[in-house]
């Protein structure tokens, strides 16, 4: 099954430390970037999380962000170190003995002091367990919008496939009243030159103006194209770059067809199977 590079994903989870929620954008790109962008407490998984991107995801620019929102619970505690306390406290004394007119001592400032209010040693492991669980989840959740998505453009596909067969078909229909139609132009012209002309000169003429309007080889080529384009869109690998590659050489097939035309039939099948392949050209950019 194919993938678009075009998929949204959002999961959100309440955790004992707070509230969690990813979210994933994924638009086209030709190749795969990722940005992602974490809160201060989940700056630790950032390499972690980018290589599990990197494992599900081929191709696309993809925006991760992760929100974190901790729980408030009543009143912070704040842990006074006494002995730093008392050494600061001492400190500040022998500086205030010899100043003139020493200034009060703000118990704020003290308290900012670095070793004066233990920091609380917060283990974040339950924390990080959980964002990369919801990682994976959200992940799951972009994968499934991306199938879903190219199953979509794999059926538009297909359908212009079937339109561009039925069109070659077509050619191939009119390909013996063209001929039949050079050759009476052919003669026509002759007779009102009212010239004799020698039977097989006229049959040597012939064959070199059915030579340069030929389209047999283009025809084949471009069923060969259509049938390749079928074979790749029932793979399950990413097939977005072959997809663009076999447009371009439909595109260069229709082009020629168009070139070698000499009744408008042709001309507006060449014009209609540009358009099929215009359409399908920009479909596949959004295809992994």
């Amino acid at each position: 099954m194919i993938r678009s590079m075009t998929a949204f994903a959002r999961r959100e989870t309440d955790l004992e430390a707070g509230n969690l929620c990813w979210e994933l954008r994924s638009v086209n790109h030709r190749y795969l970037e990722v940005g992602l962008r974490l809160p201060d407490e989940l700056r630790a998984i950032e390499a972690v999380a980018r290589e599990r991107i990197n494992a599900r995801l081929g191709r696309g620019k993809v925006d991760c962000n992760c929100r974190y929102k901790p729980v408030i619970s009543g009143a912070i505690a704040l842990d006074v170190d006494p002995g730093n306390l008392d050494r600061l406290l001492d400190a500040c004394r022998l500086v205030a003995d010899r100043l003139p007119q020493p200034a009060a001592l703000s118990p704020l400032e003290l308290l900012r002091w670095p070793g004066v209010v233990r920091e609380r040693v917060v283990d974040n492991t339950p924390l990080i367990a959980g964002a990369m669980a919801l990682l994976d989840e959200t992940l799951e959740e972009l994968l499934a919008c991306r199938e879903r998505e190219g199953e979509q453009i794999r059926n538009m596909l297909l359908a212009r496939c079937d339109a561009m067969a039925a069109q070659v078909g077509h050619v191939r229909t009119l390909v013996p009243d063209i001929r039949d139609g050079l050759r009476r132009k052919l003669e026509s012209r002759l007779a009102e030159l009212e010239v004799p002309v020698e039977p097989g000169r006229l049959e040597q003429e012939l064959v070199l103006q059915i030579q340069k309007i030929d389209v047999a080889e283009e025809l084949d080529r471009l069923e060969s194209h259509i049938a390749e384009v079928r074979r790749v869109l029932a793979g399950d690998e990413p097939v977005g770059r072959r997809l663009d590659f076999l447009m371009q050489e439909l595109n260069r097939e229709a082009n020629t067809l168009g070139s070698k035309s000499v009744v408008v039939a042709t001309t507006n099948v060449s014009v209609e199977l540009k358009v099929l392949i215009e359409q399908m050209r920009e479909q596949v950019q959004n295809v992994e």
